[in-house]
């Protein structure tokens, strides 16, 4: 079905929009279902565990980023202590972002895992290796 175009200010627009819930239904991932059936759910679990650790260290980086030029307030000032206690903080933030869902990025690392590891798997069995 094609879609029918109005020109509107030079340029095209659609007139009809896929609706909200189309345009964020989950697609189904078969390749990373089919890969989760060749690995251990304790392999899974640690490929997750450390998806999220990868998400939390580079969501500490990007934390730590913006808040380099970020000067002290309060009773301690701009000190050394001041900035050992913020990326304390920012570690905890990081970790509790990456615990909650992060910014996705723990998602797709998870993926890759899962994939390299059934890959690996079947290719182990071949070579006579559990």
């Amino acid at each position: 079905m094609a879609t029918s175009f109005v020109d509107s200010y030079g340029g095209r627009v659609p007139l009809s929009m896929p609706s909200p819930a189309a345009m964020t239904k989950p697609h189904a991932d078969l390749d990373l279902a089919d890969a989760l059936t060749k690995v251990s759910p304790k392999a899974q679990a640690k490929a997750k565990a450390t998806a999220t650790d990868f998400e939390a260290m580079f969501l500490n980086s990007m934390f730590a980023q913006m808040t380099s030029g970020v000067k002290g307030d309060g009773p301690f000032g701009d000190t050394p202590s001041t900035g050992v206690w913020r990326s304390m903080l920012m570690e905890q933030y990081s970790k509790n972002f990456a615990k909650a869902g992060g910014v996705g990025l723990s998602n797709d690392v998870f993926r890759t895992l899962i994939l390299q590891q059934a890959k690996s798997s079947g290719s182990g069995a071949d070579n006579g290796k559990a």
